[in-house]
């Protein structure tokens, strides 16, 4: 059995942040499935959220994909996901904190909103963001293809689910990345590209399907609830 286990859910973007860790750092582990709308008792008994992922590593129980992917850094740092340098590595944790503080709650509020003056309103911060990550992120970034340059690191692997996922946001809200976020456009293609995008990846119409409850606001699970708060 291998020493590692990884809760996951595969319809999960945070989920998806953890499993492609894993992939990139070329560890063994197991993965158990978890169905969100029917969880298992023994899920509640180790997710105190109620939310995947969830890893295991022998008698050490991580939750949280961001806590997760740096554990996964400090207990196994090759290769390495993080620059090496202290200031470069808080340049890092600051725009994993933007994903996960600005961008995400942004975009489950726009899906979840059924008012359309408040989608609107919603909709505009999103741009704002995405504008922000091409000005501020990665025109002031080392050159490509990646976050930090030519190695990929945790800032790419928390950004990217959601981005995967956008299909879902045209689709039900008409929100598109501008045109003016060239170098966005083009990291998301480089990342659709890499072998652990490509494992945990779905279509299209899988999100657009997967977020359906999300637009016509019948979501009720963990995410939902947390993002309506």
């Amino acid at each position: 059995m291998a020493k590692l286990e990884l809760i996951t859910a595969e319809v999960c973007p945070f989920a998806q942040r953890s499993h492609m860790a894993l992939l990139e750092k070329g560890l063994e582990f197991e993965r158990r499935e978890v169905d969100l709308r029917n969880k298992p008792k023994w899920f509640e008994e180790v997710s105190p959220y109620s939310k995947v992922p969830v890893l295991r590593d022998g008698d050490v129980r991580v939750y949280e994909s961001t806590i997760i992917n740096e554990y996964l850094e400090e207990v196994f740092p090759q290769p390495h996901l993080m620059p090496t340098d202290p200031g470069a590595r808080a340049n890092a944790r600051i725009w994993i904190d933007f994903d996960n503080v600005k961008f995400i709650p942004t975009f489950y509020r726009i899906l979840l909103a059924q008012d359309g003056p408040r989608r609107r309103e919603l909709a505009e911060t999103l741009v704002d963001h995405m504008t922000f990550l091409e000005k501020e992120g990665f025109a002031k970034a080392s050159q490509g293809p990646y976050w930090f340059g030519p190695d990929i690191s945790l800032v790419d692997l928390a950004f990217y689910p959601h981005f995967e996922r956008f299909p879902a946001m045209t689709e039900y809200r008409g929100v598109e990345i501008p045109e003016s976020c060239g170098q966005l456009k083009a990291w998301i293609e480089v990342m659709a590209e890499r072998p652990s995008s490509k494992a945990t990846a779905h279509d299209a119409d899988y999100h657009i399907n997967a977020y359906a409850h999300y637009a016509d606001g019948t979501a009720s699970g963990t995410t939902a609830r947390d993002m309506r708060a």
